[in-house]
């Protein structure tokens, strides 16, 4: 329970430090929609989706009212639709309809994001896995509220480039056929490598077949609390300021373990993990590049900065990770360009590029997120960028992921608008270089050594 003060540094972080929950996720099983029928799996789908949510957002607002804590998304993620739909799809077209269901679904229960229109080709794709990838195009653009992501690698497998080639294709399509809107259906979709079961965040959240039949995790966010919390360790050591972080971590995740643990016994579904990322939006003060910078840099992307994220990242999950029994998702530090308002700045300065985001994906939780590149970019270079991402997290047994968005007819200098959450951001320059033969040669890219661990 939370104790008095505890209760008053809560509504303090939230007043005044843009302290937020900013995702109730439901994970929903649907391997027993299984069927060999298209229109009866979608049929079978939409119901177990409106059946087992249909309280969630409801619950969501109930809590939000009762504790004062903003809430500011709910969502659904599902297993993997590949795995879900291989019996009955057997065009791109089918895969589609599920879309559709999905989308039809999520809208009538109410929830902001649905996840989990994915495959997962670590290894080598499925025929059900290929058309899924290949029907991306069309369903996120012919849907609202639908993400998908693909898992192309793993640190025990290696790293698929079949699937990442044809990737770099089927970005740029969905690029165009969302054109209209700043190719905005690349927003929703992301390629990962060490994909997690348990991500409550999107577009990369799935529900994972190790999960039951239904669960709830919690994102919490929290950059603007950490970046006030610094103002007193300005001057001080590594020591103060490692424990300034690691504190208020713990009051972050405090709050968000609350929100689980009541959502979980308001709506009879076992809690499953607290995501305690910090997760930027493009508000003034809520911001993961200010917080850097507050660490000492006089703008992200110059030199001290991956060593400065690194530290940013250990703190909050030592500090995160005594706050809750069950710490999972991708749980540190996020560096989505168009969702930081310092990073946005520092990226249209020239300071932060795409080669030193790739070397801070090293150190932190994710990957090269929500990066706006010209929409001219060669697919080779897209499935290139894939693959280096991929190769960070192989080796070093984390997470990585790649949500890159070739804005369709703008180019560097430009802006791309996203909204909402979604923030903007400038187009950055790409090395186009090229890597074609590289990306084209087929097969896949052999686990590392370390990987043989039985």
């Amino acid at each position: 329970m939370l104790n008095i003060m505890e209760v008053h540094e809560t509504n303090q972080m939230i007043e005044q430090e843009k302290l937020d929950v900013r995702t109730i996720t439901m994970g929903i099983s649907l391997l027993d929609c299984v069927c060999g029928d298209v229109d009866q799996l979608c049929a079978n789908i939409y119901r177990k989706i409106t059946t087992t949510a249909r309280e969630l957002v409801a619950t969501g607002k109930a809590i939000e009212r009762d504790y004062g804590i903003p809430i500011v998304n709910k969502r659904i993620t599902v297993t993997p639709i590949s795995l879900v739909g291989g019996g009955a799809c057997r065009t791109p077209e089918d895969f589609v309809a599920i879309a559709h269901a999905l989308d039809k679904a999520a809208h009538e229960v109410g929830v902001d994001l649905i996840g989990g229109y994915s495959a997962l080709v670590s290894k080598s794709m499925t025929k059900a896995d290929e058309l899924l990838i290949r029907s991306l195009p069309h369903a996120l653009s012919e849907t609202g509220i639908v993400c998908s992501s693909v898992n192309v690698g793993s640190t025990k497998t290696g790293i698929d480039m079949d699937a990442v080639e044809l990737l770099g294709h089927i970005v740029k399509d969905i690029a165009y056929r969302t054109r209209d809107t700043d190719s905005y259906g690349c927003v929703k979709f992301v390629v990962f490598c060490n994909a997690p079961d348990d991500n409550p965040f999107m577009a990369g959240g799935f529900h994972g077949v190790t999960e039951g039949d239904a669960v709830i995790n919690v994102g919490v966010s929290g950059p603007g609390v950490v970046s006030r919390s610094l103002d007193a360790a300005q001057g001080k050591g590594f020591e103060f300021l490692c424990e300034t972080i690691k504190r208020t971590a713990f009051k972050i995740t405090r709050v968000g373990q609350l929100v689980a643990q009541e959502a979980s016994r308001r709506l009879g579904v076992p809690f499953g993990i607290i995501d305690l990322s910090l997760a930027p939006t493009p508000a003034v003060g809520d911001s993961v590049g200010e917080v850097l910078e507050k660490i000492g840099l006089a703008q992200v992307g110059g030199p001290g900065t991956t060593a400065a994220l690194a530290m940013l990242n250990d703190q909050v999950k030592k500090g995160g990770i005594m706050a809750s029994s069950y710490v999972g998702g991708l749980s540190g530090a996020f560096i989505p360009v168009s969702e930081d308002k310092n990073m946005i700045n520092a990226a249209s300065a020239g300071c932060l590029t795409i080669e030193k985001l790739e070397a801070m994906t090293c150190v932190c939780s994710v990957g090269l997120d929500m990066i706006a590149i010209p929409g001219d970019t060669p697919d080779s270079t897209i499935s290139g960028i894939i693959a280096d991402e991929a190769a960070i997290g192989m080796v070093n047994q984390k997470t990585t992921a790649v949500r890159l968005i070739p804005v369709y007819g703008k180019g560097v200098g430009d802006m791309a608008n996203f909204g909402g959450l979604m923030g903007y951001a400038p187009i950055m320059p790409v090395n186009t270089s090229s890597c074609e033969p590289f990306v084209t040669r087929g097969g896949r890219i052999p686990a590392p050594i370390h990987s043989f661990k039985n």
